[in-house]
């Protein structure tokens, strides 16, 4: 079917950003066909279905790099015992106790609602890290559905580590990439890691062997604190990225995330393996870990995308934080106001397209039909020149009104279609205290 997304302000996006007053976007299938004036579309293609964006900003829909789905059910519960003063008592006491509480309903509803949610923020791409030791075997498949129902695209993983048993999780990633093989464009897959501290060379062997083996990348957490650099110094004797690379689990489609301790010798090696790091910023702020040093990555030449590590699905919010992050981090007004938004609309792109093969993030001609339509009048003029600055000063505020993915309306007037959210909250609502209980 073929629709023209009409009178809209259409962002182009991509290496050379257009904003296009009263804009049209002309989708056929899971196809961008056509972009341009709506007048103009309109006697192009005059029997394409019309969706007036008057009063709205058409653009890519958005891509969340690293995720977790599997953290939902800690929204508004009570953590036993004492307050964790530390990252590895964050871990201890709250993430390594939720996972391992959660069965197979648990993990289609905690999958369910982020994807809603990332629906309603205009997310449309979405780079997962899975971890479930008590309902391990199938869990992918478990949110692979999830994803289809939802009509999202999704790059998911089960997330090894030898916490439980050694190499818990190899198994159930293996079989999944298998299944996966090259991708379909909606689903694809890669080889998770939890992070160096809980993994023996012997685990992190056997899981760059199979990612090598198939073609796929390592999803990793890399010093997100600094205790895990001093726990690779002090077992190997080299800092976090050394060790990780030294195994081969560095390279072009690898995810090293967070990155918060690492010194510049560790930089070097993440830029000429070309591996791509993901920043979190409100989670590092929220666990109190440290600052990325983003803009020395990126001078660096290193890939940074941006992820929201289970915070929320909302990425304009990560992007802003990232913004104002990096100028109080650099004491610098004058950073980060180009960067932020880079990370966000370029770099995320650019990684999914090592992930998915498909060039997501640009609105043009035989591009995938994924879109965000934000509701949003501008208050001054909008233009290519100043596009940024309503960005971070306006549209992150705006209300995301309709959500296209694969050229399917997945939400319209703020409405989900392709999920009963009711439904799936009420049902959370009523598992969520039997998850909190066997903690």
């Amino acid at each position: 079917m073929t629709t023209r997304f009409e009178n809209g302000i259409v962002a182009t996006l991509g290496k050379d950003n257009k904003v296009l007053l009263n804009g049209s976007v002309v989708t056929d299938g899971e196809k961008v066909v056509a972009v341009g004036n709506s007048t103009e579309m309109k006697k192009r293609y005059p029997n394409a279905e019309a969706l007036d964006c008057n009063g709205k900003v058409i653009m890519p829909g958005f891509i969340c790099t690293h995720h977790h789905f599997y953290s939902t059910m800690a929204r508004g519960m009570a953590i036993p015992g004492e307050p964790a003063s530390n990252f590895v008592e964050i871990l201890e006491r709250l993430w390594w106790k939720l996972d391992m509480a959660l069965s197979d309903e648990d993990i289609t509803l905690s999958a369910q609602i982020p994807l809603i949610e990332c629906i309603r923020n205009g997310t449309t791409t979405v780079i997962d890290h899975h971890a479930s030791p008590s309902m391990r075997d199938g869990s992918l498949d478990l949110i692979e559905n999830a994803v289809r129902q939802a009509g999202l695209r999704a790059s998911l993983c089960y997330e090894v580590s030898d916490r439980n048993v050694p190499g818990g999780g190899i198994k159930e990633n293996e079989r999944f990439i298998k299944k996966v093989g090259k991708g379909d464009g909606q689903i694809a897959a890669m080889m998770g890691l939890h992070a160096s501290f809980t993994l023996s060379d012997d685990t992190l062997e056997k899981c760059v062997g199979i990612a090598k083996d198939a073609g796929v990348g390592c999803h990793i957490h890399v010093a997100e604190d600094a205790a895990d650099r001093d726990d690779s110094i002090k077992k190997y004797g080299m800092p976090t990225v050394n060790r990780l690379n030294k195994m081969g689990a560095s390279g072009e489609k690898s995810l090293f995330v967070h990155c918060v301790h690492i010194d510049d010798s560790e930089m070097d090696i993440i830029a000429a393996t070309k591996t791509a790091v993901v920043h979190n910023p409100e989670s590092n702020m929220n666990n109190a870990v440290g600052v990325t040093r983003v803009l020395d990555l990126l001078k660096k030449n290193v890939l940074v995308g941006l992820g929201t590590d289970g915070m929320s699905s909302d990425m304009l919010a990560q992007m802003r934080a990232a913004y104002l992050l990096h100028r109080l981090a650099n004491h610098d007004p004058r950073v980060a106001f180009v960067e932020a938004p880079q990370m966000l609309l370029q770099n995320n792109a650019k990684i999914c397209e090592r992930q998915f093969g498909l060039k997501l993030g640009e609105i043009a001609e035989g591009r995938p039909a994924d879109l965000a339509i934000i509701d949003y009048q501008p208050p001054t003029p909008i233009s290519d020149a100043n596009f940024l600055g309503h960005l971070i000063f306006g549209l992150v505020d705006a209300t995301v009104d309709t959500t296209v993915c694969k050229g399917k309306i997945l939400m319209k007037d703020k409405k989900i279609l392709a999920l009963d959210e009711e439904r799936i909250a009420a049902r959370s609502r009523e598992l969520a205290p039997k998850v909190w209980q066997r903690l």
